[in-house]
């Protein structure tokens, strides 16, 4: 990435930097971010926000409440910038580094969102950019790991919510929400054209039955799952 840059998002009222080496947001965050506050939280929620890079669906969710939030990134920079973000937008921030939910063991939590990797590739490497996208053949590797860990985490009427697109696979993750007792369903869809990167792999998605040969487009969908209360 380049060098630092900053993003204002006005139909969130959410400003921040980004710090060279961070995930730059895309249209799948602001959607997660739109999700996040039709959750209807009580005041003083307390959100985490996994594979959060920059942490602005998170920043969004937990001011919306006037809640606590609690970010984990693998990158020491996407740790410090979670940090400067909440300090930017007047929301405390708690920016943990390490591997998904181990950070915060035996902790729950109103609501947990990530947008983490989902692009179908190679396997998700242990440093450097393309740990922001690769996700493994079937681009599911974090994707699964979320589904498994998550729900225990999640308070009496607990939300999660994830995003990511429909080639990966929606049935696999709603089949795995409700496999751990969550009930799931889908709370935001939207349309829009293959992203560069799934298109630069299409012949080899193609091939994975990933793709269809005339298939332009994609659904990006933030998938809930609901904890019982």
């Amino acid at each position: 990435m380049g060098s630092c840059g900053s993003v204002t998002a006005d139909r969130f009222r959410v400003r921040g930097v980004l710090l060279p080496g961070v995930f730059h947001p895309r249209s799948d965050t602001w959607l997660l971010a739109r999700a996040a506050t039709r959750q209807g939280l009580a005041p003083g929620a307390r959100v985490l926000e996994l594979c959060a890079g920059p942490a602005f669906a998170g920043l969004v969710a937990a001011r919306t409440a006037h809640g606590q939030l609690t970010t984990v990134d693998v990158s020491r920079r996407a740790q410090l910038n979670a940090w400067l973000n909440g300090r930017l937008n007047g929301v405390p921030v708690r920016a943990l580094r390490g591997d998904l939910l181990a950070p915060v063991a035996g902790e729950r939590f109103d609501l947990i969102l990530a947008n983490p990797p989902y692009v179908p590739g190679p396997p998700p490497p242990a440093r450097g950019a393309a740990r922001a996208w690769d996700a493994g053949a079937d681009g599911r590797a974090l994707l699964d790991r979320i589904c498994a860990l998550a729900p225990a985490h999640l308070a009496a009427g607990g939300t999660l919510l994830l995003v990511h697109s429909d080639i990966v696979g929606a049935e696999a993750t709603l089949h795995a929400y409700t496999a751990r007792g969550l009930a799931a369903d889908v709370a935001e869809r939207e349309r829009g054209p293959l992203g560069p990167l799934v298109r630069e792999r299409r012949d080899v998605l193609e091939q994975e039955g990933l793709l269809r040969a005339d298939q332009d487009d994609e659904d990006v969908l933030v998938i809930r799952g609901r904890a019982a209360a």
